[in-house]
């Protein structure tokens, strides 16, 4: 019997309060009436709603489907979740992972960054939310209710710290959980998203389903990072034939056969020589395995247009 007192925190002043791993285990989440607290959710629900908050740090672990914050006001989030909104907030600071396009309604003040956290449970609680690191539309914000001449969001300085906006926790039992707010380390790659491009050329990898798709994507970020190229963007999607053709044109036929075994994971690489670093990256590290790259600066804009079009309409955005 699960009693509703176990998965809500209602009308706390000044405390620090959470939830271990394993404590929560999918169920709905419930924060209402709290001021000036610190709150942790170190697992993974159903869904969570954040009513009439003030002046909080929050931190809510894999959300399976939607996080909703209404009446909230000068408070400090990072979250991971299928879907985000937010009703008549102020003054929100979010660094968000979302699977679609988030959407705040009647709210001002809104500021968004990428999702960055790590502790050794949270890949597993994404699993548990059916939610995959690579689908995170965390700068693709639609505004409900725009005001003409007015922006009621944007982005948080790129170079905030996660720990300078939600630190960690400070009481004994949440310190159990080993967190780092280690960009390097974040279980969800760290994407410039609509940030404006230090550069005109991109470049396109594809990865196809298999044992290791997930740590050579990571593996060719680092790479790749670690060279000074930009992850503008990352995406896990299926796809099928008539898509390869779309959006691998003329070696469609090569990767075609790869698509039975699952989704894809594309990445999006920005910065002078993309191309060519990612090419010659491709062939040093990952000289076994069949992965797509775009081949030259001309094609490369297109191949990621045509990806992340495809995408788009098989996500719903």
């Amino acid at each position: 019997q699960v009693d509703p007192k176990d998965y809500t925190f209602s009308g706390l002043k000044d405390e620090t309060v959470g939830r271990l791993p394993g404590k929560v285990a999918g169920q709905q989440f419930v924060i209402q009436d709290c001021e000036n607290c610190s709150i942790y959710i170190f697992d993974h629900s159903a869904t969570i709603t954040v009513d009439d908050c003030v002046n909080c740090q929050i931190f809510l672990g894999p959300i399976k489907g939607s996080v909703f914050f209404r009446d909230c006001k000068d408070c400090k989030c990072i979250v991971a979740c299928q879907q985000f909104r937010t009703r008549d907030c102020r003054k929100l600071e979010v660094f968000l992972c979302c699977a679609t396009q988030p959407v705040i309604e009647s709210s001002t003040g809104m500021k968004f960054g990428c999702f960055q956290y790590y502790y050794p449970e949270l890949a597993l609680q994404f699993k548990d939310a059916g939610l995959s690191i690579f689908n995170n539309t965390w700068s693709n914000i639609h505004d409900f209710t725009p005001v003409s001449g007015e922006n009621n969001w944007g982005l948080l300085p790129e170079n905030a710290v996660v720990q300078d906006y939600v630190p960690l926790p400070s009481s004994e039992e949440l310190k159990a959980v080993r967190v780092s707010t280690d960009a390097m380390k974040s279980i969800i790659p760290v994407t410039r998203g609509r940030r404006q491009k230090s550069s005109d050329e991109s470049c396109l990898a594809v990865f196809f389903a298999g044992d290791y798709t997930t740590a050579n994507a990571r593996k060719l970020i680092d790479e790749m990072t670690g060279k000074g190229f930009q992850l503008v963007q990352t995406k896990e999607v299926s796809m099928k034939a008539e898509d390869a053709h779309r959006v691998f044109q003329q070696c469609a036929s090569e990767f075609i056969p790869l698509l039975e075994k699952g989704p894809v994971v594309a990445l999006e690489f920005s910065g002078d020589g993309a191309v060519e670093g990612c090419r010659s990256t491709i062939n040093d590290v990952f000289s076994g395995t069949k992965v797509f790259v775009s081949e030259s600066k001309a094609s490369a804009s297109q191949d990621v247009d045509n990806f992340y079009n495809f995408a788009d309409m098989q996500m719903g955005m």
